[in-house]
């Protein structure tokens, strides 16, 4: 008998790559069918901290507040090697950036993404404005805020609207620890049973293997969902995003996960320490 699967993640050109073996029914599934279901990343952490969906992509910061129901996929990671959000403003870059964005009015795409987690251990003090990612831009040229914090194809495309980077938190944190930054999960709710949750970690490990290694189809199939920035960004995106730590997180991936969340519980910003789990 098919089993209905419920699959969430949100419409970005990383997320649709990453899926899109399992969306075009390119790998075989047994008696599990996926249905697809779209939202940006905040919603979608709101609506697994309700229980809602089967399978989601969520902000790690979010796996914090839902891990006793959700455990972590072995696949489906998307990783900042090096680079992640970035904070940028209409002014140049000042000599001590740390430092300059304390007090400030700072745009940020939601309070459960790891954006927003981990400029609070880059800088804790300062005035979050909630604002939908794809606003922050020109929030910051308005005025509405002073600085924003860039996730998403903003980070690739902040200088053409003549703003200035201030500072990248990937690479901040790997300055800091030596590990990538982790921003994001896929999870599977712990109640679906072992055996199902084992199929499922399969098919998502093989439609992500799928789609690196029929790379032109599947970056076709992402290109929906690039929001303008063309093909060649839409490429560099994916790169920076959906490679060998999305296949699975690795010794150094896992160990990035638990440092962040750690770090998070040591500074007060989760409610209780996490013990990571990986599944699938």
């Amino acid at each position: 008998m098919t089993r209905t699967i419920r699959v969430a993640h949100s419409p970005d050109s990383d997320d649709a790559f990453m899926f899109y073996a399992l969306a075009a029914g390119k790998i075989d599934t047994g008696d599990l069918e996926y249905v697809h279901e779209l939202s940006d990343i905040e919603s979608l952490n709101r609506r697994a901290l309700r229980g809602e969906l089967d399978v989601s992509a969520v902000s790690i910061h979010a796996y914090a507040h839902l891990w006793r129901t959700y455990a972590l996929l072995n696949s489906g990671s998307s990783m900042g090697d090096g680079y992640g959000p970035r904070l940028v403003a209409r002014d140049a870059r000042p000599a001590d950036p740390r430092a300059a964005v304390r007090g400030r009015r700072i745009g940020v795409p939601g309070l459960l993404t790891t954006a927003y987690l981990a400029l609070r251990l880059y800088q804790p003090e300062f005035e979050a404005v909630v604002l939908p990612f794809d606003r922050i831009e020109d929030a910051v040229h308005r005025g509405d805020v002073e600085v924003g914090l860039l996730i998403h194809e903003g980070q690739l495309t902040y200088a053409d609207a003549g703003l200035h980077l201030w500072d990248d938190l990937g690479a901040w944190w790997l300055a800091d620890t030596g590990l990538p930054l982790p921003l994001g999960g896929n999870v599977v709710r712990r109640d679906l049973g072992d055996d199902v949750i084992a199929q499922v970690g399969r098919d998502l490990r093989a439609s992500i293997v799928y789609a690196l290694e029929h790379r032109a189809p599947a970056l076709a199939h992402a290109s929906q969902f690039n929001r303008g920035i063309g093909e060649e960004r839409t490429d560099t995106f994916v790169g920076m995003y959906v490679n060998d730590w999305t296949v699975d997180y690795g010794a150094r991936g896992r160990r990035a996960v638990q440092t962040l969340l750690d770090r998070a519980f040591d500074a007060s910003l989760i409610p209780e320490r996490v013990a990571v789990e990986f599944v699938g």
